[in-house]
């Protein structure tokens, strides 16, 4: 598979892995949009990120991580379900954008918003402040300061492929001392801080993991597969026009020439409805209706 998701374990210390592969995946989102180079990174950094982290998760829901900022990128979003189905999207103004341009050139004062909506139970956000150097460093550091499990972050993306790895201690089971554990802990940081982009983008799961770690006794699970997916519908659509109320609905197909389209930005979808479907909407019957829907 090129896009999967693959999880390792440690034997000998309470570390858990996980490695993410995006390519046809990440060529859907990129192929919605024509996307500048450092932006295309960015996204699939985010892309890669949001698999990992569906990962470190038992729910059924929905990820979404939503990067704001200042600058020539305002907006990253990103969703990545249970399901491993992801979509994502950027917002940028291309008079700003340099080749080459960081994280903080791309996104100044920037934050991230990381949303966890479970099919049951309680909605969960926590907020990473974009002041690394990159986003693997930004998702570091909020895993290390906050009151989550300690969680490392590789990630690398080159509008081709969207990778990632990342190292996550676990608690206490194996080894119980303190000491000990923070020594095995940044022994095997040091380790993967080898690893290049090239190799992150270029090897597979098993590979990386002889080249890192190949002293250590290292279980490998089965892959799991990641695939492009948006979750617009005309269901959806349509119940966005009935939350206008009947009013505000029959004068928009007015003012639009007879006809409303529903644009979906993440996959270019666009959905239509005229004066009948509106109607039809507002009498109960449903949204299955004559208008077409496009891409």
């Amino acid at each position: 598979m090129s896009d999967q998701t693959q999880r390792f374990l440690f034997d000998d210390f309470d570390v858990r892995g996980e490695t993410a592969t995006l390519a046809e995946s990440y060529q859907h989102v990129l192929a919605k949009h024509a996307y500048p180079e450092p932006v295309a990174q960015l996204l699939g950094e985010l892309l890669a990120a949001a698999a990992l982290l569906v990962g470190t998760l038992k729910f059924e829901g929905l990820l979404s991580l939503q990067a704001t900022s200042s600058g020539a990128v305002p907006l990253l979003m990103v969703e990545c379900s249970s399901e491993r189905h992801v979509r994502g999207i950027a917002r940028y103004d291309a008079e700003q954008i340099e080749a080459g341009a960081s994280l903080p050139q791309l996104m100044p004062e920037g934050a991230l918003a990381i949303t966890i909506d479970p099919a049951r139970g309680q909605r969960y956000q926590g907020i990473v402040a974009l002041d690394g150097i990159d986003l693997a460093a930004c998702l570091s550091a909020y895993f290390a300061t906050s009151e989550q499990l300690p969680t490392r972050f590789w990630l690398n993306a080159d509008g081709r492929r969207a990778c990632g790895l990342l190292l996550q201690q676990l608690p206490a089971d194996r080894i119980h001392d303190a000491e000990e554990r923070d020594a095995n802990w940044e022994h095997l940081l040091t380790l993967a801080d080898t690893l290049t982009a090239e190799e992150l983008l270029g090897l597979d799961t098993e590979t990386i993991l002889h080249r890192l770690f190949h002293q250590e006794q290292v279980r490998l699970f089965e892959p799991l597969p990641i695939q492009f997916r948006c979750s617009c519908s005309r269901e959806r659509s349509a119940r966005a026009l009935i939350s206008l109320g009947q009013a505000d609905a029959e004068q928009l197909v007015e003012e639009q020439g007879g006809r409303i389209a529903i644009d979906c930005q993440f996959c270019n979808h666009q959905y239509l409805f005229d004066a009948a479907d509106v109607a039809q909407l507002f009498a109960g019957a449903g949204s299955q209706g004559p208008a077409a829907t496009r891409h």
